[in-house]
């Protein structure tokens, strides 16, 4: 089956030149949702494999179609236990195009890469659990296991339309006996598999002193004196949250502050308001709460010291869930297909940004996030390894079976 499922380069090429002309972008990025690429999916599915394919939308008047559309479709196996594959249909933007060596939404073939925007993110992945259908269907297989493949909108912005709308809306579709696999993650080699994240945390924080002429500068309260000591300040944070843990990279908790908006426009004016970022990367131990308490009282000697006062607004607060065990039967399956296809023993890892498998976790079903991917996700020229995608086709199809 493995030289089988290898000789399907020019399929992995047809798919996704039609996917990346499809292009499926939120209306947060100045699109029109996944609507048509949607529907090409549904219909390649039922025309090619005659599999029902069932539609959850979640209605989003801001696009045309005034929806946003889920897709699920099921290939029976012996058992009821399903294997469920979840990738999404959303990209983002093509940002400046000029960095780009082709069209981003016309596919560019060269060897075994594929250019264009989505390619990687998430194209990929469904692509490659197309394959793992195509396979099945052709040899007319009844695997141990039933494989369910699903197609989300709205990963990119926050999930609300899309897994996050599935499985509040559609509770009855998961099992917790199930087995999930999101393949939005990886490394080249293929031989990481994500099953921790740490919580995110962005904060906005806005310093208010008083505006004045610059020579006079007692007359006003310098903000951006004050923004600059509490930028400094954080650095205590780490002190304040020293655990340390190997799984990840970097082991440790991280505090940056980030993003910094214009003040004042002009050199010989004093600010009166400053406002930066802070992006915080957590270690599942602690609470978001106790983060926020903490920067709040280095705020607290800001204001004393310097005479200001400082707001506070929450972007993004994403407690992490708990990680999904080593030795759980999706990572255990998952190892030993890796080792089978490549050959390579395969290692359990954290990351510090997140991905949908938190919906998962937070409910209590184990996920595995892997697959095996360049790392060109949201940059110019974003390509993707046509063997990368045959290779985890053939992972996915293994573990379909005992």
């Amino acid at each position: 089956m493995d030289k089988i499922i290898s000789s399907y380069r020019d399929s992995v090429i047809a798919l996704q030149k039609e996917l990346v002309q499809r292009v499926a972008m939120s209306p947060e990025n100045g699109g029109d949702g996944e609507q048509e690429k949607a529907l090409y999916l549904a219909t390649y599915i039922e025309e090619n494999f005659g599999l029902e394919v069932r539609f959850f939308n979640a209605l989003d008047q801001r696009v045309s179609s005034g929806q946003r559309p889920n897709l699920i479709s099921i290939y029976k196996g012996k058992r009821e236990q399903i294997l469920w594959i979840i990738s999404h249909l959303d990209v983002v933007p093509e940002g400046d195009i000029s960095l780009w060596e082709s069209d981003p939404f016309d596919l560019r073939v060269e060897g075994d890469l594929l250019y264009g925007r989505g390619v990687e993110d998430n194209n990929q992945a469904i692509v490659s659990s197309l394959l793992v259908l195509k396979a099945l269907k052709e040899q007319n297989l009844v695997p141990d296991y039933s494989l369910g493949l699903v197609f989300v909108a709205d990963e990119e912005t926050g999930s609300k339309y899309g897994l996050n709308f599935l499985v509040e809306q559609q509770a009855e579709i998961f099992s917790s006996n199930d087995l999930f696999l999101v393949p939005d993650y990886g490394v080249p080699s293929g031989l990481e598999i994500e099953i921790a994240e740490k919580s995110m945390f962005w904060l906005k924080v806005t310093v208010v002193g008083k505006q004045c002429h610059a020579s006079v500068p007692d007359k006003g309260v310098n903000s951006l004196v004050a923004c600059s000591a509490f930028i400094l300040e954080l650095s205590k944070l780490h002190r304040i949250f020293p655990k340390k843990d190997k799984l990840f990279c970097p082991p440790y908790s991280t505090f940056n502050p980030t993003k910094k908006e214009s003040n004042v426009d002009n050199i010989n004016t004093i600010p009166g308001k400053d406002v930066f970022y802070i992006d915080a990367r957590v270690l599942p131990d602690y609470p978001l709460d106790r983060v926020l308490q903490e920067v709040k009282l280095i705020g607290k000697q800001i204001e004393d010291e310097y005479n200001v006062s400082i707001q506070y607004e929450i972007v993004l607060q994403e407690q992490a869930a708990c990680p999904t065990k080593e030795d759980d039967l999706i990572v255990r399956k998952l190892k030993r297909a890796i080792k089978k296809v490549l050959q390579q023993e395969a290692r359990c890892v954290g990351i510090g940004g997140g991905t949908v498998a938190s919906v998962l976790r937070k409910r209590g079903y184990s996920t595995a996030v892997w697959s095996s991917l360049l790392g060109f996700a949201h940059q110019p020229n974003e390509c993707s390894s046509i063997t990368n995608t045959l290779n985890d086709a053939r992972i996915m199809f293994n573990l379909l079976f005992d």
